[in-house]
């Protein structure tokens, strides 16, 4: 197997590991909303629910990494260096182990997304130093004539360098002993750090959009420019509509409402413009990443409603920090980024020629709707819990008797977490199967 597809294949084996894993722990954490004592003494919601965030993240930046490391050869003829490449694999499988173990064994001490001890941060940035190194030689000198998914894959990587470190700022007591500053910085740097993986997410479907329609203007287009930096300037200030509750400048808060609605529309504005212009026989050709792309399109337009909505001050007020949330992030993981990400997946495994047997083929089609349909019930429930829940605490209802009415709007979400997962197993299995079976022939060129 030449080398450099070696490691895209490692980054994106262990992508497909972490999300199955992942959603599996979701779907725990899902069955502790209706039986609390459910596992409660093995694994606990205090340690499930880490255990899904970290696993679903890890999947997020696996494949975005593993997709970068197979189309940089591509598109500039080399890598800078497999050795380096493998180097950051090996540490990044090591440090994810450690943190797993610290999970298992109940070391915590971290904040969201980032539960682990803080010491395991020195590993975690290192393989990013050397992933930054092996990217940025790769494209030295070529930045400023590349299309605009290097621009974006250059922003993700430069951007979760820094405020994967601003999130560590709580250790210093001046942040940590002030609530004011420790809540500010925290939403701040983890908005920032969500925005950064979304350019890596949405660097990789401009890569995809203009290799399948053979057109480069929907990556070297002005407008596309235009939006790329009103996207950025989203990257560094939609986070101010969590700090809201915060005693802050009311511009702050004006602004970020403002920003927070720009993002998903970019996004949806590209793809919808993009499928407008892919004709018959290539939609044909490249039928599951486009099924996948225009799926992560549909889930851009309803999270940008929902955006819009919980963005409102007056709304935000009561919806922050209720299931609203978490359907936001939920349909933002699984069906914006998780979507594009499969369609990467498979993009690789038809640029490699590795064919699919028609009992795979029929699999992935079937749990490409369970997904969708699941994901949608899963979505909608977790709205009706928020709304539900932000209405009773309103009434001063008891928390029992909240319990009570949220707990049908529990078992809905449950079954749909149910259908999640069983949908992504149907479509992650021939996809991982495809990959060990099929491997890629030395004879393969590398450009």
């Amino acid at each position: 197997m030449n080398s450099s597809r070696q490691v895209t294949f490692l980054f994106l084996a262990s992508a497909i590991i972490a999300l199955m894993v992942g959603i599996f722990f979701g779907v725990i954490g899902g069955f502790q909303y209706i039986l609390p004592l459910f596992l409660k003494e093995s694994m606990g919601f205090t340690k499930a629910r880490p255990l899904h965030v970290t696993l679903v993240v890890t999947w997020i930046f696996s494949a975005a990494i593993g997709g970068i490391y197979y189309y940089l050869p591509k598109i500039f003829g080399k890598l800078y260096s497999i050795r380096l490449a493998y180097l950051h694999f090996i540490l990044f499988v090591i440090t994810g182990c450690a943190i797993l173990f610290c999970f298992f064994t109940n070391q915590f001490g971290g904040k969201e997304y980032l539960e682990f001890p803080p010491y395991l941060a020195f590993p975690m940035l290192l393989t990013w130093v050397l992933f930054m190194v092996n990217f940025f030689m790769t494209i030295k000198g070529k930045f400023l004539q590349a299309p605009i998914y290097i621009w974006m894959w250059t922003t993700g990587i430069s951007f979760f360098f820094f405020t994967l470190l601003e999130t560590y700022l709580w250790t210093i007591p001046f942040f940590r002993d002030n609530i004011v500053r420790d809540v500010t910085v925290q939403w701040k740097s983890m908005g920032s750090l969500v925005g950064s993986w979304n350019m890596l997410v949405y660097g990789t479907a401009f890569y995809i959009m203009e290799k399948i329609s053979g057109n480069e203007i929907h990556t070297r287009s002005n407008k596309v420019f235009f939006f790329y930096f009103l996207g950025l300037t989203n990257l560094m200030f939609n986070w101010g509509h969590h700090i809201y509750i915060v005693p802050s400048a009311p511009w702050i808060g004006n602004i970020a409402y403002i920003i927070s609605m720009t993002e998903l529309l970019i996004l949806g504005n590209i793809i919808y413009t993009w499928k407008k212009s892919v004709n018959e026989s290539r939609q044909h050709i490249h039928l599951l990443p486009i099924r996948f792309l225009s799926s992560s399109d549909v889930w851009v337009f309803l999270n940008l409603t929902l955006a819009i909505l919980i963005s409102i001050p007056a709304v935000n007020a009561y919806t922050h920090g209720t299931h609203i949330t978490v359907a936001h992030a939920m349909g933002t993981t699984i069906g914006i980024n998780t979507m594009i990400l499969l369609a990467s997946l498979f993009f690789i495994i038809q640029q490699e020629n590795i064919s699919m047997s028609a009992s795979h083929s029929f699999i992935i089609k079937k749990g490409f709707w369970v997904v969708n349909i699941s994901l949608l019930v899963f979505w909608i429930s977790l709205i009706a819990c928020g709304i539900i829940k932000a209405s009773e605490q309103q009434k001063g209802t008891i928390f029992q008797q909240m319990m009570e009415m949220l707990s049908p709007w529990f078992h809905s979400f449950l079954i749909a977490g149910i259908g999640v997962f069983i949908g992504l197993l149907m479509i992650c299995y021939p996809l991982f199967i495809n990959f060990i079976n099929n491997r890629i022939p030395k004879t393969v060129s590398e450009s």
